[in-house]
């Protein structure tokens, strides 16, 4: 119950097509359970040497209730369609918007090639099952309970065949659920890694191809896929059982009607059961048993779609971690940064950051610089709120940033990643995206800043080029470039660089320094970098090891006294002068 009511709230405008279709579905069954009384009823009368006017009156009957019932299913089927593919819409809508809602831990909890299977596949077995539900569901048992009820009516006490094989039929469905519903489990998450492991094989084709790991991927890729089929095909197996019930069913109440029905028939001559009657008999026994096995089919898929319902339920009821505060701030004054007794952990995991303290003033260029795995990147999502701080606080503006409301704080932290992404569009689409209404104008200063108008305009559109998913086609350096270019649209307080220009040449690099000093001195400016070069020049140079700020100084002072500092400056100086 829990799950319906969560996944109802997704039909909303789409609630009068399922109504109106469960409303039509029952009109059809009434239709066509009458069509085998009118039929015995024919047959009764050509017994007893009715005329063809008498037939053709039924005849026209007949054919006015097929017609009827026929209509009344097509407008159900398109019905159903609308309501269907329309809740599937909002289900997948709704998961979508909630997914944008999630922070960095929430999608670490998830996984990306879980979302996305919960999203295709988990909605697609969730859509078939409202399907089934609102249609089938409503018509097998009506079918069965008016089929059972004109059964009684034509054939007496043999109508009570129906009921003795329902019981072999129920503890057969119950016996299959139980055994199949573990390895459906199991199935879903093996998809999960199936779709992990395509996901990682696209994203690293280019290193697979320059490794020449092909055929390994594709050994990996088989082995994956082949767990996948082995338990959904356990599964099938087991649930391929129902089909042999139904037909053993079906077999029971074949025999007994033809074998009694046919002796009341003959013993009574047609006084107590007439040839008619028999014919109707036997039509409503068929109907009951597709309607058992519609039912049963039912029960199928909503045996594989419980487990469906459940990640789809569970992505919609999960929460971010990060919220806005009942009273948020809409304001941030000015670029100042404070880190007061901060510690931060992910998860369950031991502590990244250990007691940090420091001030940044609005304005300063800070660089940071520190070995791999030093926690450089961890420290700045904390700025921006990207996570929560495990203890102490985090102050942009003088305000703790949990004060903030997100949207506010993010519009005036602008971050630059080394591995940014470009999305498929132009590159004013691209640019855009750091300021819906940015102008031309606005568009070439800031790429000029970036060092990326030149090679925009060595394209044959220019501004107008096309931009492959990703940025696939163009280079490194010239996505980076663009994605700074994006990120000063935004005017921001603080703009953060993490070893964002990392692909570009000294020179390049230089010139973007430059350009950002004299073009925005107000904004706070962070810096990471691998480089020396690139933070040489920085207003200050924090240096930190293993989670700790372990040293804090401008450029001389830092060759001074900080061995780390002073060893990562001459091992690259050294590098310089054997290349030169």
């Amino acid at each position: 119950m829990y799950l319906i009511k969560t996944l109802m709230k997704c039909i909303r405008e789409f609630k009068k097509p399922a109504i109106l279709t469960m409303v039509i579905v029952f009109f059809e069954v009434i239709l066509e359970v009458i069509i085998p009384f009118v039929v015995a009823d024919l047959v009764s009368k050509i017994e007893g040497e009715c005329g063809l006017g008498t037939i053709a009156k039924y005849g026209a009957v007949l054919i006015v209730l097929a017609t009827l019932s026929l209509t009344c299913g097509a407008f159900a089927g398109k019905f159903c369609a609308t309501a269907s593919c329309g809740f599937a819409r909002n289900l997948r809508k709704d998961m979508f918007d909630k997914i944008q809602t999630y922070s960095f831990e929430n999608i670490d909890k998830f996984q990306s090639s879980s979302l996305v299977t919960r999203l295709t596949t988990d909605i697609t077995n969730v859509q078939m099952s409202f399907m089934m539900l609102i249609r089938t569901a409503i018509r097998s048992p009506f079918m069965l309970i008016f089929s059972f009820i004109m059964g009684f009516v034509m054939g007496g006490k043999i109508a009570l065949v129906f009921l003795a094989v329902i019981p072999i039929l129920f503890f057969g469905l119950i016996i299959i659920a139980r055994k199949a519903m573990p390895l459906f489990r199991k199935v879903f998450r093996k998809y999960d890694n199936l779709n992990n492991s395509i996901q990682e094989n696209i994203k690293g084709m280019r290193v697979v191809k320059s490794f020449v790991r092909e055929d390994y991927e594709k050994e990996k890729f088989d082995k994956a896929a082949s767990d996948v089929c082995k338990d959904f095909t356990k599964a099938e197996r087991i649930l391929a059982w129902n089909n042999p019930i139904m037909q053993v069913c079906l077999n029971i109440i074949m025999v007994v009607i033809l074998s009694f029905g046919s002796k009341v028939v003959i013993t009574s001559l047609g006084s107590t059961m007439n040839v008619g009657q028999m014919s109707a008999l036997l039509t409503y026994g068929f109907q009951i048993l597709m309607s058992l096995m519609m039912i049963s089919m039912i029960y199928v898929m909503l045996t594989m779609s419980i487990e469906s319902a459940e990640r789809v339920v569970e992505v919609l009821n999960e929460n971010s971690s990060l919220t806005n505060p009942p009273h948020p701030i809409y304001e941030v004054k000015n670029g100042s940064i404070d880190f007061d007794n901060v510690s931060f952990r992910y998860g369950q995991s031991k502590m990244i950051l250990n007691d940090i303290n420091l001030h940044i003033n609005s304005g300063e260029t800070i660089g940071i610089l520190g070995g791999t795995g030093s926690a450089k990147t961890t420290l700045i999502q904390l700025i921006s709120r990207l996570y929560d701080v495990t203890s102490g606080e985090v102050k942009v503006g003088g305000v703790n940033v949990k004060n903030y409301d997100l949207d506010t704080l993010r519009n005036e932290v602008s971050v630059v990643l080394q591995k940014n992404i470009l999305f498929s569009g132009s590159i004013i689409d691209n640019l855009r995206w750091g300021k819906k209404d940015a102008t031309m104008d606005e568009m070439v200063s800031v790429c000029k800043l970036a060092q990326a108008h030149e090679f925009i305009n060595a394209f044959p559109d220019k501004y107008n080029t096309h931009i492959e998913q990703g940025g696939t086609n163009v280079s490194g350096g010239q996505k980076q470039r663009l994605c700074i270019a994006r990120a000063l649209l935004k005017n921001p307080k603080i703009i953060i660089f993490d070893d964002s220009t990392s692909a570009v040449d000294t020179k390049t690099d230089a010139l973007i320094r430059k350009g950002l000093k004299e073009y925005i001195p107000e904004t706070t400016k962070i810096i990471i970098a691998q480089r020396v070069a690139s933070v040489e020049d920085a207003d200050r140079i924090i240096v930190m090891n293993n989670g700790q700020i372990v040293g804090i100084g401008n450029h001389e002072e830092l060759m001074k006294n900080n061995e780390i500092y002073r060893e990562v400056y001459e091992s690259q100086n050294r590098v310089g002068d054997t290349n030169a």
